[in-house]
């Protein structure tokens, strides 16, 4: 049986330069979102709700980032897209991400408090392959900026860990977009080769 669309044969360097092509809004969006509402139940609700906004908001991310992606012309599940193997190592490490709840779980059973702490930093991660992918610094600055500000946050918001440190992920959401929107726009102004 043959293939209905052939796949056209590309290199890994043309196919990273075409991944780094993009827009790459969807995905921060959707953490925005999810965790500006994290903070708010954080804020809004007892602390067993606050758990569970926690857990249960982090794991649609993905699936949030999803839908946004027919929003910002990203359009991850476009079947007709022709396949980058630099999308199957994107969500290889959103399965590492979370994978790392296997470390955040233990902690919260001892101490409720650390969830946002271990899922805030742990999650982030993420941004250190994606950085690499695009070739550009934002995936480092938002990895390093999380997890010094929600440490920071942890220790001196010990009463306000479920509000502080989701509003501190927020905030650094927020200039990550900035960031990624600047550098799609230079993107598309330069000439490809």
């Amino acid at each position: 049986m043959s293939d209905p669309q052939p796949q056209i044969l590309r290199s890994l360097d043309e196919q990273r330069a075409e991944y780094a092509r993009r827009r790459g809004l969807a995905m921060p969006l959707a953490g925005l979102i999810v965790w500006t509402l994290i903070g708010l139940m954080g804020a809004l609700l007892p602390p067993i709700m606050a758990v569970w906004s926690l857990f249960i908001g982090t794991g649609f991310i993905a699936y949030l980032g999803i839908m946004l992606s027919r929003f910002t012309g990203e359009h991850f599940m476009d079947k007709k897209r022709l396949k980058n193997v630099f999308d199957g190592l994107f969500f290889h490490c959103v399965a590492m991400a979370l994978l790392v709840y296997a470390i955040a779980i233990p902690f919260f059973r001892v101490d409720y408090t650390s969830l946002p702490l271990t899922v805030g930093i742990l999650s982030g991660l993420m941004w250190v392959p994606f950085s690499w992918l695009i070739q550009h610094w934002v995936g480092i600055f938002h990895s390093v900026a999380r997890t010094v500000l929600v440490l920071a946050a942890w220790y001196l918001a010990p009463h306000l860990r479920f509000v502080v440190i989701p509003a501190v992920i927020v905030g650094v959401y927020a200039i990550t977009i900035v960031i990624l929107e600047q550098r799609w726009r230079m993107e598309k102004m330069r000439p490809r080769t």
